[in-house]
């Protein structure tokens, strides 16, 4: 199998519920490496960039205001099929739908503060981790 790299982003609403650990482990527990991790606040021009492509979509200015509202947690998560197993083990984007072992099934809430952040796509990934690790 395939070693991927991914972002992944534990979000202001994650941090601020003290789920850093929880989550972090989870993807540890899978298999995957943690090989970059740091602590931030996002400027809301990196934010803007994060998610230019749903820069014309209604609910823009609410992702970058709720991404620049806290500290977020960025880590570069590598191993076999990293994109495919972090959006499994993340659920879907509404915690309403998320199955129960899934982060967002069990810790998730409302669907604008879903807790955690991972790449969709091999080109996402490496467009995402340039932003947040430009070191490689």
């Amino acid at each position: 199998m395939a070693e991927e790299s991914t972002l992944v982003i534990v979000k202001p609403d994650a941090v601020r519920r003290g789920l850093i650990g929880e989550i972090l482990g989870r993807l540890e527990r899978k298999g995957l490496r943690i090989e970059g991790l740091r602590s931030a606040r996002l400027a809301k021009e990196l934010a803007e960039r994060h998610y230019e492509e749903h820069q014309e979509k209604p609910f823009f200015g609410e992702l970058v205001a709720f991404i620049t509202d806290g500290d977020v947690v960025l880590a570069k998560v590598t191993g076999p099929q990293a994109i495919s197993v972090v959006r499994a083990l993340m659920g879907p984007t509404d915690p309403r739908s998320a199955p129960p072992g899934t982060i967002r099934g069990d810790f998730g809430t409302i669907i604008t503060a879903n807790l955690i952040h991972g790449s969709d796509s091999p080109e996402s990934a490496a467009r995402e981790l340039a932003l947040f690790f430009p070191e490689g």
